[in-house]
């Protein structure tokens, strides 16, 4: 990301900010801080429409990040993907303008 994201004091990663974010990548103790710089650097650059890609598995990181949106200030709505986009294994995000 063009904003850095630093869990362990360690070199920050970049993510490039498409208006998609797969979580496969992350630690599950990095999200708490990862989806909220994303959505912001996204609604920086007008992206208001984020796909957040957090796989299926057993549903608890869905819910985390769920939770994560239902408390994000930056967002007007989101949803499970449909067939073409990830289906529950995505959540498409819209972001208030």
């Amino acid at each position: 990301m063009s904003a850095a994201l630093d869990a362990d004091d360690s070199e920050p990663v970049r993510i490039p900010i498409t208006g998609e974010l797969d979580l496969h990548t992350f630690a599950p103790r990095d999200v708490s801080q990862v989806v909220p710089a994303y959505l912001e650097a996204c609604r920086e650059r007008r992206i208001l429409t984020v796909r957040i890609v957090h796989g299926k598995g057993t549903g608890t990181l869905r819910e985390t990040v769920h939770a994560l949106l239902r408390r994000s200030p930056l967002v007007a709505n989101f949803r499970l993907g449909d067939e073409t986009s990830g289906s529950w294994g995505a959540t498409l995000v819209t972001l208030k303008n």
